[in-house]
């Protein structure tokens, strides 16, 4: 009798996660992740539930992640400007290329429409802005202009890509923090 295959259910969510960046929601099927994780479709059902429900934790498992990732680089952020722009640039690496940044949009979108992923969002900037605000030592609510902007500066990252996304973050924050944010 053939041995059944063990796959952690994290290691079939970063699968599925997987599969949502690269084609969206509508290629999140039983079928596509059974062909990416060698587990039968049935298995996959039994496991995740519905569609709905499969969509949903995969959401939840993306958020998990990046509260993990903000969480260790706030852990070591330095003080002041220059570690505040280092944990944002630390932020944007994950997006490597033009073509996942477009994919990780696609993610984006789920996120708008789920409404635990908004509150987690919502979350999640109130957490950006904590760290921001203990690296910049500044005026209260510095940390949300700056995360504010920082959003601002990928998308327009997105529009002209030469430059790696980090080397872009990068100048362009600094930019900002010691222009606009610099001490008085």
């Amino acid at each position: 009798m053939p041995r059944r295959k063990q796959v952690p259910d994290a290691d079939v969510l970063d699968l599925a996660l997987g599969v949502l960046h690269t084609g969206g929601a509508q290629a999140l099927t039983f079928a596509a992740l059974a062909e990416v994780s060698g587990l039968a479709p049935a298995t996959l059902v039994q496991r995740f539930g519905g569609k709905a429900e499969l969509l949903h934790r995969v959401l939840m498992h993306a958020w998990d992640q990046l509260e993990w990732r903000t969480a260790e680089l706030g852990e070591a952020a330095a003080p002041g400007p220059e570690g505040a722009v280092a944990f944002l640039v630390g932020l944007s690496a994950q997006y490597g290329g033009i073509d996942s940044y477009a994919d990780a949009l696609l993610v984006l979108r789920e996120d708008l429409l789920d409404p635990e992923s908004r509150r987690r969002g919502r979350e999640w900037k109130e957490a950006l802005a904590r760290i921001l605000d203990t690296c910049l030592e500044g005026p209260p609510g510095a940390g949300a202009v700056l995360a504010t902007y920082w959003q601002g500066t990928l998308l327009w990252w997105s529009f002209d890509p030469a430059l790696p996304v980090t080397e872009y973050v990068r100048r362009e924050l600094t930019a900002f923090v010691t222009t606009v944010l610099r001490p008085a």
